[in-house]
């Protein structure tokens, strides 16, 4: 089992516990070291006290468990309004919402291109943009976030 598997097991009753949703569990290098992440989300938005109790009801648990034997920094982030969508519910729930689509590969000189999320089928985004709908196959697909319009 991965590393994030293990650890969302043992946070999302946490985080539920404290009136927030787990969105995702991130471990990742970057440089030389080491990050956990739990982004964590609540209609309300979240504070800097949610993360902080969250944080300090983990703590104990990650130092019993130990899912991870080398250093690392553990910290606990809000989803934030541009999070990324990775799996098929995040796609569910945010349809219709402003997105941004990021390519691998330029697409009519872009790699950028926001839009309308307009559907998801097995990793093939379908984004309103301007008045054409446009299909990207889940290959071309490096990323696909949220898009706060004001």
């Amino acid at each position: 089992m991965k590393v994030t598997e293990i650890v969302w097991q043992y946070a999302q009753p946490i985080v539920e516990a404290q009136g927030c949703r787990l969105w995702d569990v991130e471990y990742v290098r970057e440089g030389s070291q080491r990050f956990l992440r739990l982004y964590i989300e609540k209609d309300s938005g979240v504070d800097i006290n949610d993360c902080e109790a969250i944080s300090r009801a983990m703590d104990p648990i990650l130092d019993e468990v130990d899912p991870i034997p080398e250093a690392y920094h553990f910290e606990v982030c809000s989803a934030g309004l541009e999070r990324a969508l990775k799996r098929p519910s995040d796609f569910e729930r945010f349809l219709g919402s402003p997105v941004l689509v990021k390519l691998y590969r330029p697409r009519n000189g872009s790699k950028e291109l926001p839009g309308i999320l307009r559907g998801y089928d097995n990793g093939c985004v379908t984004v309103e943009i301007g008045q054409e709908t446009v299909t990207f196959e889940k290959s071309e697909v490096a990323l696909v976030r949220l898009r706060v319009e004001f």
